[in-house]
């Protein structure tokens, strides 16, 4: 049994607020987060040719920072290009003038990012409860959350919403007015949907509780503080309503419904017929983050809204600050957002952007204060169980992510064809690469080289950019499963190809059949597999001895110019 001393030494290490303290805290806080964020780096220089899953969407085309001569008339350079908001880009292009490439950025990115919001978790929480082992186990949960999922190591612009959210909602609750506006408009360079978020927040500001009633504010300056939150949120979302894409319109819920594309197994996979998927679950579609992206103790969450109704039991109750009205705000707009996406869809992007971002951040923060609270409540009563709890607690904190398999979730791509990407890498740089091997998804990449099409960079939503890529695809597995050598050298004239890159299976009855992306371009799957299967002469086969410019154990190369010959 602890005896007085040890008692009070427990206790103090809970309400412990010095200066000393919080400098402590907040530096254990950043040698967690940098810890993770090393064991992430360590993967990402592991070899020559890795990239993280995501960023070879958004990092590939910026090496034309490094090279303006790269990826000429290429749609999907282009079309990418286009979709990544301004701060994010000008990032990426202010560092590469330095002669940092942008590939070797996105890997170390994530470290930053992590720092900078580790920082506000830590310092948001001590605005609403001032207990620095509070911030402390709050940051170290935003970690644990965020590195289960591989959102922030992505360096896309999904990676800076969490830092940019957190920044906003502490200027907030301090009301400090010229950073809060700063944090908005970052947020609209970065990540423009969570400048909706913040504007709904600043709104809701407005309604002040008095007693059991809901009333307007009454002080000027709350009016002051929304009016100009909202002045630079329609200014920083101006550009994005009035400028026009040359790959409009985007599609609609109805037209979605009709293609593969957005279905399970679809390379936007969003419907389904099971209802609780389709709400709660969808990675797309869903209000919540998927359980098993979560640690077990966010469920501690959950005991905040309680523990206030007992404030002699648990005493800590009293010191949170009234901004702790902030996080059922943050909630109120997150869901009334996530439903109108629903309402709008595919207007507003993807319902899930709206409530997934936000609920990673607000359980942990919730959970950091709810478990400092209750652990001081227990202390204050029973001294053997708040130990124990007190260990047990400290151990889960700790240790959880041993327990977690893939942690830090990285999701990083290894090139496995080395020789592969050398050899299109001494290619023209204006050469375009034919292909229906997953390993088309790796090219634009480490190759520099362009491609007509690949799973990676067919992304439905905008049709002007997805309905000529989706004909390149359907062309090409026509061509490549043609009897007829006519439709063969159409192809590679109508789309000017230089480089046909085959799977060395490409002709056996199970590569089509086993490959989700070319099953959604029908019926032309189905009839080159049945080709396949009832043996009908190909014009392709025959020609690939002849052609062949390049080839390993895995894949052959031939040279498009000799195939039209």
């Amino acid at each position: 049994m602890p005896n007085n001393h040890q008692q009070k030494t427990l206790l103090s290490l809970i309400t412990h607020k010095s200066q000393s303290a919080t400098i402590s805290w907040l530096s254990l806080s950043l040698i967690i987060a940098t810890s993770y964020s090393l064991l992430a780096l360590k993967q990402a220089f592991n070899s020559p040719y890795i990239v993280q899953d995501d960023a070879r969407q958004h990092v590939f085309w910026m090496q034309r920072y490094l090279d303006p001569q790269l990826f000429p008339n290429d749609t999907i350079a282009d079309y990418f290009q286009s979709v990544v908001p301004v701060g994010y880009k000008t990032v990426y292009q202010l560092i590469a003038n330095l002669g940092i490439a942008p590939l070797t950025l996105s890997k170390l990115l994530p470290l930053i990012l992590t720092l900078i919001t580790t920082v506000y978790a830590f310092a948001l929480t001590l605005q609403l409860l001032p207990i620095p082992i509070a911030g402390f186990i709050s940051s170290l949960l935003v970690n644990q959350t965020l590195w289960m999922r591989d959102d922030l190591v992505s360096a896309t612009p999904r990676a800076f919403v969490y830092p940019l959210l957190l920044g906003f909602w502490y200027y907030l609750i301090r009301r400090s007015l010229i950073p809060s506006l700063g944090a908005i408009a970052l947020q609209g360079w970065f990540y423009p949907q969570s400048v909706l978020i913040s504007s709904g927040v600043l709104i809701l500001q407005l309604g002040k509780w008095q007693g059991k009633k809901l009333r307007l504010s009454r002080e000027k300056k709350d009016y002051y503080f929304c009016a100009a939150g909202l002045v630079v949120a329609f200014f920083v979302l101006l550009p994005y309503a009035i400028t026009t894409s040359d790959f409009e319109p985007i599609i609609t819920a109805t037209q979605a419904r009709g293609m593969r594309e957005f279905w399970a197994g679809g390379r936007a996979s969003f419907f389904t017929d099971n209802f609780w998927d389709f709400w709660l679950n969808g990675d797309r579609s869903g209000l919540l983050p998927r359980r098993q992206s979560l640690p077990i103790l966010l469920y501690g969450a959950f005991l905040l809204p309680f523990l206030g109704n007992f404030p002699k039991r648990f005493p800590l109750t009293t010191q949170v600050n009234s901004g702790i009205i902030l996080l059922p705000q943050i909630i109120i707009v997150s869901l009334t957002l996530f439903f109108t996406a629903h309402l709008l869809l595919f207007q507003l992007h993807l319902p899930s952007r709206y409530t997934e971002h936000t609920l990673r951040l607000l359980f942990p923060i919730a959970t950091g204060i709810a478990l400092t609270i209750f652990c001081h409540g227990l202390f204050q009563k029973t001294k053997i169980l708040a130990l124990g709890f007190a260990t047990i607690l400290a151990g889960i904190l700790i240790f959880y992510p041993l327990l977690v398999t893939d942690f830090p979730k990285t999701a990083y791509e290894i090139g496995t064809a080395p020789e592969l990407y050398q050899f299109f890498t001494h290619q023209p740089k204006d050469s375009r690469i034919a292909s229906l091997s997953p390993e088309a998804d790796n090219l634009p990449t480490f190759s520099h080289r362009s491609i007509l099409v690949s799973w990676e960079y067919a992304i439905p939503y905008h049709l002007g950019y997805y309905i000529p890529l989706r004909q390149r695809a359907i062309d090409l597995i026509r061509a490549q499963y043609s009897p007829d050598l006519n439709e063969i050298k159409a192809f590679i004239q109508n789309h000017n190809i230089d480089f046909w890159l085959i799977d060395q299976s490409a002709f056996t009855p199970d590569y089509i059949t086993h490959n989700k992306w070319i099953q959604q371009f029908q019926p032309v799957a189905t009839e080159a597999s049945l080709r396949i299967e009832q043996g009908t002469p190909l014009a392709l086969p025959p020609l690939i001895r002849q052609c062949t410019i390049f080839h390993t154990q895995r894949f052959i190369v031939l040279e498009a110019k000799c195939l039209v010959q």
